[in-house]
């Protein structure tokens, strides 16, 4: 997901002249793109229809001047909101031999996935796909497409998908959330204040990396505790290194790679992850292989699933799981870290939730998963953060089944388009003051919902986000019990902190907290 991110961005971006003026105004409405599919009976019935010809048009230079010379290419999420004042709501990005036609708008980006193919594609998944390719490893639920996509996807969503299937991890995230509330105590008793969580970012991509691995691998790895293993420490960071150099690596020509060492360093983060996550999937085989050649009954979670219940190849498992651990890791420990910030800089809405929290959890018991179905201001917490800060930024879609009309432009089929959801959720017709962390914007007390396509961090339809429901309830599950644990409060020092654009959304600094425990409670 996050590398394909990194891909979009420097693939589709950024203009510097302002292009020739549009003779005809554009008909932004849902309604102008009339039926599902813009067949060739469509477009000859409708000779008068726009096409990208007709678009503002932004080339090769004009994104690599603005991405480096006037500073874009880490705010890249800022320059869809910059865009949009120039261009309007639609307009097509060349790069080289690719072109994509970029939605600004939450009316355009509603009328495209409304019109999805049957088999979804994400668009270019290349820089995903051609390490895969050249170890021979299979491809996952993010870089596979068409029918093997949509037959691998009905697998992985068993077991994960429906809120019913992910309940039934409550025990393991409860016990992961634990450990990281000891981690918390930990940290703050060695602090200078004695209540300071320092680069709470890195805790909380730990603990976000605790909570899948012990899902997806049924074993802990030993991210929460004081050392980490050293084969831990190795994964972590291959995964850092995979991220940090996507974005290099799409920037530069393939004839740079023996010449320039970003290529060499993206594949040594691909080659760590895959070494350490086959370590994990090798061992649960042994484990089921002994059970089997002992006679003994095959029990276990998703990854026993994977193995031993379903037709995967063992290429398959290793591609898919991960591909998930990727995405999992993402997308909850930048989600809690900008959900704390905006409720440390929110006391009245910080209040709010600690009472909603304390109302429906008493006492000193551990929340369930049943009990944030009665907590709808927990959620819209989560949400809020999700909308101001969404884990990406930007997406791609290529409709490679049908021709299709959007906005009043025919476009044929295999067009490649660009879905800003950046701008989409900063837009103040789709969310009056998008910069203020309003959390009752999403609550369903009878007031006027948002467009629920301004905000959709877990994608859309058929292909959205197989481990949404998971990473929800690790995000419901720690929030409720270190709010009922500890009132955040800001540490003055750090000042305002800003977002960078690094494939997902991150803070341009460290981010401290203070952790100031509520009426000496320390229950875990």
């Amino acid at each position: 997901m996050a590398a394909r991110l990194a891909f979009s961005c420097a693939g589709q971006r950024s203009p510097w002249l302002r292009p020739k003026p549009i003779s005809t105004v554009l008909d932004c409405r849902r309604a102008a793109g009339g039926n599902a599919t813009a067949s060739v009976g469509v477009l000859g019935s409708s000779a008068n229809l726009k096409t990208h010809g007709d678009l503002p048009q932004i080339r090769t230079w004009e994104v690599l001047y603005r991405a480096v010379f006037k500073g874009y290419l880490n705010r890249l999420h800022e320059l869809q909101i910059y865009e949009k004042q120039l261009y309007g709501p639609i307009y097509k990005v060349s790069t080289g031999s690719r072109h994509s036609i970029t939605l600004n708008s939450v009316e355009l980006v509603e009328e495209l996935l409304r019109k999805d193919d049957k088999f979804p594609s994400r668009g270019d998944m290349s820089l995903w796909t051609e390490f895969r390719d050249i170890k021979d490893i299979g491809y996952g639920p993010f870089t596979e497409e068409g029918e093997r996509w949509y037959k691998l996807r009905a697998v992985l969503n068993k077991r994960m998908l429906h809120p019913k299937d992910s309940v039934q991890y409550e025990t393991v995230v409860n016990e992961v959330v634990t450990d990281f509330i000891k981690r918390i105590y930990h940290i703050r008793k060695t602090s200078p204040t004695g209540d300071l969580v320092e680069n709470l970012s890195n805790e909380l991509y730990r603990f976000s990396l605790e909570g899948i691995s012990s899902i997806l691998f049924e074993t802990r790895i030993g991210c929460l505790e004081n050392e980490i293993p050293k084969e831990t420490q190795d994964f972590i960071d291959s995964i850092a290194k995979m991220f940090t150099y996507s974005m290099p690596v799409v920037l530069t020509p393939k004839w740079t790679r023996n010449i320039l060492p970003f290529w060499r360093r993206y594949i040594s983060g691909w080659e760590g992850i895959f070494k350490f996550a086959g370590q994990l999937i090798d061992m649960k085989m042994d484990a089921i292989q002994r059970r089997v050649d002992t006679d003994q009954e095959v029990g276990g979670e998703y990854l026993t699933y994977l193995l031993s219940s379903t037709n995967m190849t063992n290429k398959e498992v290793y591609g898919s799981v991960a591909e998930l651990l990727l995405a999992g890791v993402d997308t909850t420990s930048n989600t809690m870290m900008w959900t704390f910030y905006q409720l440390s800089r929110e006391p009245k809405v910080q209040e709010s939730l600690y009472h909603e929290i304390n109302h429906c959890v008493k006492g000193d018991r551990i929340p369930t998963a049943q009990d944030v179905t009665n907590m709808p201001y927990l959620k819209a917490v989560i949400k809020e953060a999700l909308r101001m800060y969404p884990v990406v930024p930007i997406n791609a879609r290529r409709m490679s089944e049908k021709d299709v009309i959007i906005g009043g432009y025919f476009f044929p089929k295999k067009t490649s388009f660009t879905l800003c959801h950046y701008s989409i959720c900063h837009d103040e017709k789709v969310f009056p003051e998008p910069s203020k962390f309003k959390p009752e914007r999403w609550l369903r007390d009878g007031r006027t919902r948002p467009n629920p396509f301004g905000s959709i961090p877990f994608g859309f339809g058929v292909r959205g986000c197989v481990g949404r429901r998971i990473a929800e309830l690790e995000m419901y599950l720690a929030l409720a019990r270190i709010m009922k644990l500890f009132e955040i409060r800001p540490d003055p020092t750090v000042g305002d902190v800003k977002v960078l654009n690094r494939t997902v959304l991150v803070a341009d600094r460290q981010v401290n907290l203070h952790f100031m425990e509520r009426n000496g409670n320390t229950v875990l």
